[in-house]
């Protein structure tokens, strides 16, 4: 006897749409938040200018390098390398006193001013993440880590607390177009980690710290660098083309420190013995 073939339900398309529908909106999540993840950690990983054979000096010329030197007020002191290229003259030292070489017109100067060129030109290809208004003033104001672009001059007024928010390694690049001034007894700030390595001023024209300034950070300037009476820098005056000039200032290479160690892990277990001989 023939048996009736009984048909089977048709699928439900319901359950099927809403499946893929969800197969198609969790990847789309991930990928959204994968994105915003990559942003913010590329904001925060902001690599250091790298300042190549640069980084052994404290002072760096094109043109001159000059030590206003009126005694009895004490030298000039620079703790670090102190070098000129392609120029050949450097006055004032002594009295003034270098903790380091000097390298006037000669090979080792000729390739740190090559390699501070290539770290002003990468400064300047940084991109910004905030536009300063300029001219303008950036004393009394607390910066976190980032780019920060300046269309003119920029002035600094009393103190500039830059804050690396717990952060060894974060980054502070100031690209400033024109001049840089700093006013009598002005003082850049650094709290929560932030380092004077780690922080970077591309000059378009010259910068002029005035008397008693305290100032952080490796100034990379087109033209030239004026430190006035009793300045002092932690960091570095580096000029491409033109002069820095001194008087009776302190200027100390940065370096970069690292954290401390962490605590030595506990001992494993003792091996199985061997076999009797």
């Amino acid at each position: 006897m023939a048996v009736d073939a009984i048909p089977s339900a048709p699928p439900d398309r319901r359950r099927t749409r809403r499946f893929r529908a969800t197969v198609v909106m969790v990847p789309a999540t991930a990928l959204l938040l994968t994105m915003t993840l990559i942003s913010n950690f590329a904001r925060a990983a902001e690599a250091p200018v790298g300042l190549g054979t640069a980084t052994s000096y404290a002072v760096l010329a094109g043109t001159t390098v000059t030590n206003v030197v009126v005694p009895p007020v004490p030298p000039t002191v620079v703790n670090g390398d102190l070098g000129v290229s392609p120029g050949s003259s450097v006055t004032g030292f002594p009295p003034g006193i270098v903790n380091g070489v000097q390298h006037v017109a000669d090979a080792a100067a000729g390739q740190a001013q090559s390699d501070l060129t290539t770290a002003y030109n990468d400064a300047t290809s940084r991109a910004s993440t905030v536009t300063l208004t300029s001219p303008g003033d950036i004393g009394g104001r607390t910066l976190t880590p980032g780019v920060y672009s300046a269309s003119s001059s920029l002035n600094l007024t009393g103190t500039v607390t830059l804050n690396a928010q717990g952060d060894p390694n974060a980054v502070f690049i100031f690209k400033i177009a024109s001049t840089l001034i700093t006013a009598p007894a002005s003082n850049v700030l650094l709290v929560n980690g932030a380092q004077a390595c780690n922080v970077f001023w591309q000059v378009g024209s010259s910068a002029t710290l005035d008397t008693n300034s305290f100032f952080k950070g490796n100034i990379l300037a087109l033209q030239s660098i004026s430190v006035k009476t009793n300045a002092a820098i932690e960091g570095r005056a580096l000029a491409r083309n033109g002069a820095v000039t001194l008087d009776h200032n302190v200027i100390t290479r940065a370096v970069c420190m690292t954290g401390p160690a962490g605590p030595a892990g506990p001992t494993g277990p003792a091996g199985p013995s061997g076999p009797a001989g």
